[in-house]
């Protein structure tokens, strides 16, 4: 499942940061103000996830003044704060400025992306304060953050972290989506040479997507917007449309486009679901939704499977081919069918008619 992928709004100039959160930026007209901040809620929320990256990605803010500290060192400068422990709150209000911002601006966010090496001395901390920052500003049941990298041979799957209460009302949990490729486009800065080969070969032979994608894992790009425009060359955007034209021609049929939040709640939802079986019937206690939950029921003889969800009956068209599968629709493979549905927090019920022989059944993403 590559991702459609984590957009970052870094505000690097501080008065700007000031005046933005206001709906004014110096030099701006408010109508210019408000038609760019527009084109981030149409042309890009859509298909992207808007994160802060924290508040400057440069100079640590004093959130007693709303200014840098005086002194310019590795301690003052986010990309490697802090230099010392940090407790959960210390390090949620923090990020709780960043985030206010977006919504200031009336911007969606469900999760946090960090620069460089911003809370790697208070990991567990920095965690849980993530979790609790975005619930807190934006109310969100499951937030996600956007930090680490994994190489070749490592698992991209995402980690659950912090899990508590899941058989109460509000169970809690944040995901730690990980990108499983490094930035080989034009950098940060956008001078560099993209390598779009180490993504993945024109002909999809190889390339780091290619083996997440073979492993049945979540394929996560990694880039910089200024490694796409490539100072006004886009040399970076075009090498990213090449290994987009290759993903689609050659594993359409088993790859589905998702923003780092969307990987974040199916994973939650494919990890902490429960499924009871009694002869033809499911019972599924998820206490998370997701959208395009695909589960493999083995059952034998097989009729149409009804579902009953929290909000009543859902109903199911049948499909002859895994690459028509969709929210709603069911398909019958072998010994057992597959399911695809917009899941519901709650209980949700599937029946199968005619159902003999018990195997058990398996959730998941569905090659």
């Amino acid at each position: 499942m590559p991702a459609k992928g984590a957009g970052q709004v870094q505000h690097r100039a501080l008065s700007g940061l000031r005046w933005l959160a206001r709906s004014r930026l110096p030099g701006w007209s408010r109508r210019q103000l408000n038609e760019s901040l527009d084109l981030v809620r149409t042309l890009m929320v859509p298909d992207w996830d808007i994160h802060p990256e924290m508040i400057t990605h440069t100079r640590v803010i004093d959130l007693k003044t709303g200014r840098p500290f005086e002194a310019i060192n590795s301690g003052t400068m986010e990309n490697s704060y802090p230099q010392e422990d940090k407790s959960v709150d210390e390090l949620a209000t923090y990020l709780a400025y960043a985030l206010r911002v977006l919504k200031n601006c009336g911007l969606p966010c469900e999760g946090v992306t960090t620069p460089g090496g911003f809370g790697n001395r208070v990991k567990p901390q920095l965690s849980r304060a993530a979790f609790e920052a975005v619930r807190d500003i934006y109310g969100t049941d499951l937030p996600h953050y956007f930090k680490y990298v994994v190489g070749q041979g490592e698992s991209s799957q995402p980690v659950l972290e912090h899990v508590r209460g899941l058989d109460t009302d509000d169970p809690q949990v944040i995901v730690n989506v990980l990108a499983g490729t490094g930035d080989w486009f034009g950098g940060w800065e956008g001078s560099a040479t993209p390598e779009p080969d180490r993504y993945a070969t024109e002909d999809g032979e190889s390339g780091r997507m290619i083996e997440m994608i073979a492993a049945g894992e979540p394929a996560v790009f990694l880039c910089h917007w200024p490694g796409l425009y490539c100072n006004g060359e886009q040399r970076g955007y075009r090498a990213f449309q090449r290994i987009v034209r290759t993903i689609n021609g050659l594993y359409k049929d088993r790859s589905v486009w998702m923003k780092p939040s969307e990987i974040a709640r199916y994973w939650a939802a494919k990890e902490l679901t429960t499924i009871r079986r009694d002869g033809g019937r499911f019972q599924l206690s998820a206490p998370f939704g997701a959208a395009r939950f695909t589960l493999r029921l083995e059952v034998q003889e097989a009729g149409a499977p009804a579902v009953d969800g929290p909000d009543g009956a859902i109903a199911l068209s049948e499909v002859r081919e895994f690459r028509l599968l969709r929210a709603g629709t069911w398909l019958r493979d072998g010994d057992g069918c597959v399911v695809c549905l917009d899941l519901a927090k709650g209980e949700t019920n599937i029946t199968v008619a005619g159902a003999v022989a018990p195997q058990g059944a398996s959730a998941g993403p569905q090659e």
